[in-house]
């Protein structure tokens, strides 16, 4: 059957932007649907042999691992702990930053801060653990030879202190991670029109007023954006920052250990392939569902707004 003449006049009109995204295409449809194949590997219990279609379906008996283990409430409990403290932290450093570096007037300056900030954003996990051991040694570490005994200190096992790795990994990640949303955040304001705020020094509004009054509204829509995206992967974690930064230390998995390291330190002791995929695909669905329920939720008020 020929196609409807709609239909026709449509893609001879605009056959060159459908050519355009091909490309783009056809890498979403190999690189993210193809491999969702792989999703049935977390309802089977995988001989290699067999192969993945031959195994013996095993029902969800692959994800009782995560919640009938000990650690089960540990791990669920960083995560989303861990996870809600970046999200809201990087929010308010990032976007604090990002109106400090629009009022930088010299163009120079404002380069050169710009990639001060975004350079930590490049450095791989193995680096970033090495600059923290850099500091935290306990035999050649900054805090430990320079800081704590000019605050009249005793040094410490910084490897060996549970409690003190929540406030460490915060520190890390938003020095790592705050710089490259400024950029993300600086982009949207940079695009504001400049005539809000000629008009708001003339009606005498302060620079907090400014940021309060004009700013903050009128790039919200990039922070609800950014925020979902984040909220999203809430039960994701940033594997090289719980892995390397600690460095593996046992003694710190109480405070350190999410699910992706634990997932991780299962399949490296026990090989099984099919709860790595059940915890993978458990994390895809609670983010998936939760990123639809925010959204929801944003929109519904944005709306009960709009009629005031």
């Amino acid at each position: 059957m020929k196609p409807h003449k709609p239909i026709r006049k449509f893609l001879k009109k605009n056959k060159v932007l459908l050519l355009m995204m091909l490309p783009g295409f056809l890498y979403l449809i190999l690189n993210n649907y193809i491999p969702m194949f792989g999703v049935i590997i977390a309802f089977k219990n995988i001989n290699y042999a067999q192969g993945i279609l031959g195994s013996d379906w095993v029902g969800f008996k692959n994800f009782e691992f995560l919640f009938n283990t000990n650690d089960a409430y540990i791990i669920i409990r960083n995560t989303l702990l861990y996870n809600s403290g970046f999200i809201i932290i990087n929010l308010i450093f990032s976007v604090g930053l990002a109106v400090l570096l629009n009022e930088l007037r010299n163009k120079l300056a404002a380069r050169f801060y710009q990639s001060v900030v975004l350079l930590p954003h490049l450095f791989s996990a193995v680096i970033l653990g090495y600059l923290v051991f850099a500091f935290l040694s306990a035999d050649y570490g900054y805090l430990n030879h320079k800081v704590l005994p000019w605050l009249g200190l005793e040094p410490m096992n910084w490897y060996n202190e549970a409690k003190a790795w929540p406030y460490i990994l915060m520190i890390v990640n938003t020095w790592k991670s705050a710089g490259y949303l400024s950029i993300i955040y600086l982009a949207a304001i940079i695009g504001l029109d400049k005539e809000y705020y000629e008009a708001a020094l003339i009606d005498g509004a302060n620079k907090w007023k400014q940021f309060s009054r004009i700013t903050l509204p009128l790039i919200a829509p990039v922070i609800i954006t950014m925020t979902l995206m984040q909220v999203g992967r809430i039960f994701f974690s940033d594997f090289g920052l719980f892995y390397q930064v600690p460095m593996n230390s046992g003694s710190l998995l109480q405070t350190t250990n999410v699910i992706d390291t634990y997932v991780y330190r299962a399949l490296i002791n026990m090989g099984d392939l099919g709860m790595s995929s059940a915890a993978g695909l458990f994390q895809s669905i609670v983010g998936f569902v939760l990123i639809l329920s925010v959204n929801l939720i944003v929109r519904k008020v944005s709306k009960e707004n709009a009629l005031f």
